[in-house]
């Protein structure tokens, strides 16, 4: 039985149409009742990494990305909120390494797991492209651009790709500039979603 909230922002089209999740992982976020809140988030920022990860396959298919890894990875990047809800309206890492410990025990491999500690986590060392997708996923959804981190996906991609560099910055910058320009609206659709369920468990 999951909330009639829940099911909302599990289901609800948004403006503009956000994609539904992964069947496994909206299995995952009935079975330990997440916030509206959190589903609606996760499923902006899934929606930001296909629309990321589509544009990068057609403007630079030179570069290795593992699609189903990222897309899993940005629809799953918060879950360990569920267990620190405070951290859907505060700062705070906690649900970090929570939600890392929370996809193992569900059965998730730790090769995509790895999302809920790395999506903040750019700066490491040894942070590979398709971790840098999902941590840029988390930011451009809601129109926020990250110099930095956008700079660490350029050398990713003049490096596959032999461009200069000026060149490659161009193009990814108006594929971020596309993907942003729908910030007010999924932040809107989230928005409308509750941080904590009013009503409980109604729906079967």
């Amino acid at each position: 039985m999951i909330s009639a909230a829940l099911r909302r922002a599990l289901t609800a089209p948004g403006d503009p149409v956000l994609r539904p999740l992964p069947d496994q992982v909206v299995a995952m976020l009935e079975t330990v009742h997440a916030p509206p809140r959190l589903a609606a988030h996760l499923r902006a920022v899934h929606d930001v990494a296909a629309q990321l990860t589509d544009a990068l396959a057609d403007g630079f298919p030179q570069l290795p990305v593992d699609r189903s890894a990222v897309l899993f990875g940005a629809a799953t990047h918060d879950i360990g909120k569920v267990l620190h809800p405070q951290e859907l309206s505060g700062p705070g890492s906690s649900h970090e390494p929570a939600g890392y410990e929370l996809l193992l025990r569900h059965g998730v491999a730790p090769s995509l797991a790895r999302f809920a500690r790395t999506h903040a986590s750019w700066q490491q060392d040894g942070i590979g492209v398709d971790d840098l997708l999902v941590s840029l996923a988390d930011k451009v959804w809601k129109g926020k651009r990250v110099t930095d981190l956008e700079g660490l996906l350029v050398d990713r991609l003049a490096d596959a790709t032999g461009r200069e560099r000026w060149s490659v910055f161009l193009d990814l910058d108006d594929v971020l500039d596309r993907i942003a320009a729908d910030a007010d609206r999924r932040l809107a659709f989230q928005a409308t979603h509750p941080v904590r369920d009013p009503h409980g468990v109604v729906d079967g």
